[in-house]
C-alpha cells in the first residue's frame, strides 16, 4: 500500500477515530509521525502513544485518544503543509490559533514542536498541522 502523504494519513486516522468514539487507533510507524503524536501527547490532546513491533519487521503506532465528558479533546485537526505545497513560517509570522487555544505543530531544525515553543526559541520551520 502506497501513501502520498503519510502525515495526513495519520491525522485522518486520529480524526476518524475521534468521530467514531474509538478508544485507540493505529497508524504505520515512522519517526516523524511518532514525534508528531508525542507533541500531541505533551500538549494534552491525546492520552498516550506507543510503538508496537509487528511481524515481517514492520512497526505501528498505537494512539490512545482522549475524551472529556464523552466529547473528543481535539475539535479540529488539519494538515497545513502538503507535499504539493509546502508552508514555511518564521517565528514572527506565527499567529495564535483560535486566540491561543489551539496550536500549530512545526518541524524545525531542532525537532517537532508547537508554535509557542518555536516562538520562545525564536526559530521557524515547516508548519505541519493545526490542532484545536
Amino acid at each position: 500500500m502506497s501513501f502520498q502523504d503519510p502525515i495526513s494519513d495519520c491525522l485522518t486516522r486520529i480524526r476518524n477515530g475521534l468521530m467514531r468514539g474509538k478508544v485507540e487507533v493505529s497508524a504505520p510507524y515512522s519517526k516523524v509521525k511518532h514525534d508528531l503524536v508525542n507533541v500531541l501527547v505533551t500538549e494534552g490532546y491525546i492520552k498516550s502513544c506507543k510503538k508496537v513491533e509487528e511481524e515481517n519487521n514492520k512497526a505501528s503506532i498505537n494512539i490512545t485518544l482522549k475524551y472529556f465528558n464523552s466529547k473528543p479533546a481535539i475539535k479540529n485537526i488539519k494538515r497545513i503543509s502538503k507535499p504539493s505545497l509546502r508552508r514555511y513560517s518564521g517565528p514572527e509570522d506565527l499567529k495564535p490559533v483560535k486566540n491561543g487555544l489551539g496550536a500549530y505543530i512545526i518541524s524545525t531544525n531542532q525537532g517537532l514542536m508547537t508554535d509557542k515553543q518555536a516562538k520562545a526559541k525564536n526559530i521557524g520551520g515547516e508548519v505541519l498541522c493545526e490542532v484545536f
